[in-house]
């Protein structure tokens, strides 16, 4: 177990596996492998290692570093993946990494290459090892650094660059733990469609995500991430999706969380936070179309922590997903650990400065959704 020398008295736990950085997801036009043939510089996928390189030494070298202790993750084994994912996917898995192959395509832009699978195995395993460590009741706050990223991964197929469902994996750790109620909230800037398929008919896991107005993808991902995706069976009502303009910034965001966010969860009541992040929705992103800055980061991770002290005694686990901005992106994931950290003041400057969002057009748009939620699902006619 390695540990920095804050250890014991660190408000935050990082969990982090340098194997991890083994996953190549190819170059090409941006994300699919291919080359037209008539350009020079062929693009890394986004979904590169350099990007969590600087997540890493962000968090290790900037000003927040005082606050965070580090553990080594691990490998999850085959019999862990089953707790989310069928049987036939996983084996379909094995079987490409066994393939020895070369670039085996899962999916459009999602690519299982030499590495690949190990990372993918560290990624899940590091992520149980963080709620284990939470629900085990050595801390309150965790934080899996992990990739592949994992919220598109559904319990029967990859997805969106994601191989297996790192979230979910932990949610279902956290249940057979004897946790009863688990809140997830996603702020990639693409729908947490995975997550949200493995807990679609069951109330005891409330999934909220907040996402870009994108639609489905075809195959691979046939949720829309619309308003009226709300759960089926006993999960009706336990599955809220908040597809934002595009353009949405930290007001919008920030006015989101207050009037669909927070009332919910607190009808809820869970026993546990799970806090699903991106910094792809920052305004800087390729891979995204959203206005947030660090300072709307900041706030989100205000807001969550808030939450966790009212609902789970402060205990929530933090779940790294996309953000594709190489350096951006880890400013934008030191703001929301300030955030979550409760840190008085910021700690770094924002190097992007500022960037407008259509406030009062995302606003709009969030009372509309409220209005929904209060007419067709019963549990939230009073927020």
């Amino acid at each position: 177990m390695e540990s920095s020398a804050s250890s014991s008295s660190a408000a935050m736990e990082v969990f982090w596996h340098e194997g991890m950085l083994a996953h190549d997801a190819g170059r090409g036009v941006y994300g699919r492998d291919i080359d037209p043939g008539f350009l020079d510089v062929l693009d890394q996928h986004p979904e590169n290692a350099d990007r969590v390189r600087n997540m890493v030494s962000i968090l290790r070298r900037g000003p927040i570093a005082r606050f965070l202790s580090w553990h080594s993750g691990r490998p999850a084994q085959i019999t862990e993946l089953l707790s989310f994912h069928s049987a036939e996917y996983i084996e379909e898995l094995v079987q490409a990494d066994a393939s020895g192959t070369g670039t085996n395509k899962i999916c459009e832009c999602t690519f299982l290459n030499p590495g690949s699978w190990d990372a993918a195995l560290l990624a899940a395993g590091t992520t149980l090892s963080a709620m284990k460590h939470i629900l085990e009741g050595h801390g309150k706050i965790a934080y899996a650094l992990v990739r592949p990223p994992g919220h598109h991964a559904q319990p029967d197929r990859a997805d969106g660059y994601c191989f297996l469902n790192n979230a979910g994996l932990a949610v279902k750790l956290a249940l057979d733990s004897g946790r009863r109620k688990v809140a997830v909230v996603d702020i990639d800037v693409h729908y947490g469609n995975g997550t949200a398929e493995g807990f679609y008919n069951t109330d005891n896991v409330l999934t909220i995500s907040l996402h870009m107005k994108h639609g489905s993808w075809g195959p691979s991902h046939p949720q829309s991430g619309l308003v009226d995706e709300i759960g089926e069976g006993r999960g009706i009502g336990y599955n809220l999706n908040i597809p934002l303009p595009n353009g949405s910034g930290n007001a919008g965001y920030e006015y989101a969380m207050n009037e669909l966010v927070v009332p919910a969860v607190g009808v809820f009541q869970p026993e546990l936070m799970v806090f699903v992040v991106g910094q792809d929705s920052s305004a800087f992103d390729p891979n995204g179309r959203q206005c947030l800055t660090m300072d709307g980061y900041r706030k989100i991770g205000q807001i969550m922590r808030g939450m966790a002290d009212r609902h789970s005694n402060g205990q929530i686990l933090i779940v790294q997903e996309g953000g594709y901005h190489i350096t951006y992106s880890a400013y934008c994931l030191h703001a929301t650990l300030e955030g979550v950290l409760n840190l008085e003041a910021p700690l770094l400057d924002d190097p992007m400065a500022f960037y407008p969002d259509d406030e009062k057009y995302t606003m709009k748009a969030v009372d509309v959704m409220k209005k929904c939620w209060k007419a067709s699902i019963p549990f939230l006619k009073d927020i």
